[in-house]
């Protein structure tokens, strides 16, 4: 059976062909996505506008099509913070099953959470015993710990890599002061959900799904504190680093502009090979 997953997060739109029989391994077949910040969107009054609506409607519609001429026979579709969080999130999803036919499953943060787990749970088994889970993404953490196949507690926390930066690191080269006032709100922020998981003591892995999870994990105790976060005064040693790693690269901002240009709303060579629509394997 050949399966279809649409995620729309919050800085992608992804698509997923699989080729799944009970019992087999699920194969990945065909992947199909687009950049797409569904967050640059928002108005002022958090609600998406209309022209991230017809966007979003524009890759569905591929995404659909896209199925349908691979032979998909089940199709699923999810979405996350971008939409959950948006003051007008019911009114776009039934415009887009009006518009596409496609129903968007909504998820709250810890149903989001709870998914994650179960995928990992699966991948590494139960020998793997108590795992502490960690997926960032663009407008959210999601943290979930347990032994069982699903988590025992499950956490979502707007701490999204893309939020972050938006809101906290508008500068292509953040200052002192501004790396100092995220720490601490990512601190506060954490204090709750740490403070829970650490009840169920030290997990055996520590799984994240994004290699920014270091900081997170040093939040709940899970990750070994290396040198650099022995070092009394933190600022200067990042500072020092900016530098060091400017005099490598040239003028920092440029390259910091460039990696900008080819952010969300950017990604010409990223869209242009994903509208190749090549399969992955023999269908």
């Amino acid at each position: 059976m050949r399966l279809g997953v649409l995620d729309i997060g919050s800085n992608t739109v992804h698509l997923l062909l699989v080729d799944a029989y009970p019992g087999a391994r699920p194969v990945p077949y065909a992947s199909h996505k687009r950049p797409l910040s569904l967050v640059r969107y928002l108005n002022e009054y958090g609600a998406i506008t209309e022209e991230g609506q017809n966007e979003l409607i524009s890759f569905i519609s591929e995404a659909a099509e896209f199925a349908s001429s691979h032979r998909v026979e089940d199709f699923m579709a999810f979405c996350t913070s971008a939409i959950r969080e948006s003051s007008n999130g019911h009114a776009v999803l039934e415009r887009v099953k009006h518009e596409t036919g496609v129903t968007l499953m909504e998820l709250s943060g810890e149903e989001e959470a709870g998914m994650t787990f179960y995928s990992v749970r699966r991948w590494f088994g139960w020998s793997s015993e108590s795992i502490l889970n960690l997926d960032m993404g663009g407008g959210s953490l999601e943290l979930a710990l347990g032994t069982d196949e699903f988590p025992q507690v499950a956490f979502s926390v707007p701490l999204g890599a893309g939020r972050l930066t938006r809101e906290w690191l508008p500068n292509d080269l953040p200052g002192i002061k501004e790396v100092r006032e995220l720490r601490n709100y990512v601190r506060d922020v954490l204090t709750d959900p740490t403070t829970e998981l650490r009840q169920y003591g030290k997990p055996t892995p520590h799984h994240g799904c994004r290699p920014e999870h270091r900081g997170a994990l040093r939040q709940t105790r899970a990750a070994p504190r290396c040198a650099e976060d022995l070092d009394q005064s933190p600022d200067r040693h990042e500072l020092g680093r900016t530098r060091r790693t400017a005099g490598r690269l040239g003028d920092p901002r440029a390259a910091a502009a460039g990696r900008r240009d080819r952010g969300p709303r950017g990604h010409e060579r990223a869209e242009a090979e994903n509208r190749a629509h090549l399969p992955l394997g023999p269908a």
